[in-house]
């Protein structure tokens, strides 16, 4: 049945060879039959013996390269020399032997099957059978060896051309996914700015006329009228703007200044009282997490006029060493429990990319409360992120070096097809990220992701895999991994990620993150459900509940992340979103409430 499965395989030079040695084994059969009585052996051997010639080598051919040149000259050219010592004639025969000789012949090996085949085989020919004559057969079976040489470099062209269009083929559907990806992408990103910016404006121009209305017989009703038409071509502008690609008006400006002019414009235009406070030392933040963050307050704003009908919004940013935070909390009658549109799904979408999160805190008749809070990530300025590539397959390892380095700050310096050499390479490349697969000879992911975290702590590791098991992803977190991902994760995603992880970042697959969830929840309601059961009414997350857990025993954030494996950011985020849960606005209100609701042990 492998057998079968191998031939299905083959090419038409695979057919050519089979063609060719079953001709020589049938024609000397013929042979041998017809001429019998000249042979001193049995002519059961000497079938035996072609039959041995036919099958052996070809065997060997398909299941052993190693053993077919030597079972070919010994078995094949034996029986040439044994016909040969009765008819010299018979040396015609060997010369298919060694087209096939030379045919399969590699690298080194054209060293010595050369010589035994010309000169070698010949020679000893010659001393069984005088009258032939050495040079003759020399040259005739040195042409038929070139000739079979030639016909190897005919069929490894052809190979390496199949090879190319198969690769060929394999990238243009991978670039049409890419486009399609990216297409899709671009008309999600376009759909989001264009919501949140027409959104926004139109909400601030309808609140504006609402209250122009017994003004416009005045001369402050026209002042506001010019207002909210300049109001209205500037946004119309920003519109246009993200259409055509072109930057943002409030993108050149610094953050603070950006979400001050935005409270201040709506303050204007809507009518509301927005107060605005910032604390902390303001510090560059990155492109994405000012755009998230200026997104964030825009839609907030909109939203606690547009649905909450406030009429006083307080916006603080909190510029914190690990995390920047926005709050925007309104007097408005607040949203209904479970209610979540575009802009907010917009947000959290914004702030998930980043590693950060948005709650939501609303209550009938209490306004509501919007926190975003992102990791502090810093804007890396012609700085390329130093990458080594691990995985057993080489086309995932040279694609991947392809996607990766089409981003100017990502630079391939090296890839390994085992833990081994990537441990090795780690020593002569000193990279500063590493992608790492799991199942891979010799030595796996994860024991080389140990090994590489023991010797260079600095190094991060970024496990990025096929397999979605709990198992593994545990045991890769344990051994010092810092981020597990899927392979089928898309390229852009997979650029963003990097740079998350080399800053600091600890990142797992969305999917693999619920199941890990689910696991440690299922584990914890064996050992004691009182405290899952209590947690499921503030809707809180195993892990949220794990870090509260720790922050009752007085840990730090950064204790905290060191045993769990998490980034300080992290920790935060996850427990700022406990506290929002809870309805607590520090640590010391959160583990007071939690003991009281008996979520603590």
């Amino acid at each position: 049945m492998v057998l079968f499965d191998m031939v299905k395989k083959w090419f038409w030079y695979d057919w050519l060879m089979f063609i060719i040695r079953l001709i020589i084994s049938i024609s000397l059969a013929f042979t041998t039959v017809e001429q019998q009585q000249y042979f001193t052996l049995p002519i059961v051997v000497l079938v035996l013996w072609q039959l041995l010639a036919f099958s052996v080598p070809w065997l060997c051919l398909q299941f052993d390269y190693k053993y077919y040149l030597f079972t070919e000259i010994v078995i094949s050219g034996g029986l040439i020399l044994y016909l040969a010592s009765f008819f010299p004639q018979a040396y015609f025969a060997f010369l298919l032997y060694a087209f096939l000789i030379a045919a399969h012949s590699v690298q080194r090996a054209y060293l010595w099957s050369g010589p035994v085949s010309i000169l070698l085989l010949p020679a000893i020919i010659k001393l069984l059978a005088e009258q032939s004559e050495y040079w003759v057969m020399a040259v005739h079976i040195g042409l038929a060896y070139v000739f079979g040489f030639s016909f190897q470099l005919l069929v490894h062209n052809y190979r390496q051309g199949e090879i190319i269009r198969e690769q060929n083929a394999v990238l243009e559907q991978y670039l049409s996914q890419i486009e399609r990806i990216t297409l899709a992408e671009e008309r999600n990103r376009l759909s989001k700015e264009l919501h949140d910016t027409v959104g926004h404006a139109y909400t601030s121009l309808i609140m504006g006329l609402e209250t122009l209305r017994p003004e416009l017989a005045t001369d402050k009703g026209t002042e506001s009228l010019d207002s909210l038409l300049n109001l209205a071509r500037q946004n119309m502008e920003e519109v246009r703007g993200y259409v055509h690609q072109i930057e943002s008006p409030h993108e050149a400006l610094p953050l603070l200044q950006s979400l001050r002019k935005l409270a201040e414009e709506f303050q204007e235009h809507a009518k509301v009282t927005v107060r605005f406070h910032a604390y902390g030392e303001e510090y560059p933040v990155m492109k994405q997490a000012k755009t998230a963050l200026y997104r964030c307050l825009q839609e907030s704003l909109t939203n606690a006029v547009r649905h909450g009908h406030a009429t006083e919004i307080k916006v603080s940013v909190q510029f914190e060493p690990q995390q920047t935070r926005l709050e925007i909390q309104d007097n408005g009658r607040g949203m209904e429990h479970g209610r979540e549109g575009f802009g907010l799904s917009a947000m959290k979408e914004r702030a998930m990319n980043l590693q950060g999160h948005v709650s939501v805190y609303t209550e009938p008749g209490e306004g509501t409360l919007v926190t975003c809070t992102l990791p502090r990530q810093t804007e890396l300025k012609d700085e390329v992120i130093r990458l080594l590539v691990v995985d057993d397959q080489p086309f995932i390892r040279e694609s991947l070096r392809a996607l990766l380095e089409e981003q100017q700050d990502l630079q391939v310096v090296g890839t390994a097809e085992d833990g081994e050499q990537a441990i090795e390479l780690c020593r002569q490349v000193q990279p500063q990220l590493v992608l790492m697969d799991v199942e891979m000879p010799n030595r796996d992911g994860i024991s080389a992701t140990r090994a590489i975290k023991e010797t260079w702590p600095h190094i991060r590791v970024l496990i990025l895999t096929t397999f979605e098991d709990t198992s593994k992803a545990l045991e890769a977190m344990r051994s010092g991994a810092d981020g597990y991902l899927l392979k089928s994760i898309q390229p852009l995603e997979l650029a963003e990620t990097i740079r998350t992880v080399y800053r600091g970042g600890t990142l797992i697959d969305q999917g693999m993150s619920h199941k890990l969830f689910a696991q440690l929840e299922a584990d914890n309601s064996e050992d004691d459900p009182s405290p899952i059961k209590d947690s499921m009414a503030y809707e809180l997350t195993p892990r949220e509940l794990e870090i509260l857990q720790y922050v009752s025993k007085g840990l730090r954030y950064k204790s905290i992340a060191s045993k769990l494996y998490l980034s300080d950011g992290t920790v935060r985020n996850y427990a700022s979103s406990a506290y929002m849960k809870l309805g607590v606005r520090n640590r010391e209100e959160a583990v007071e409430k939690a003991r009281e609701a008996g979520l603590l042990e």
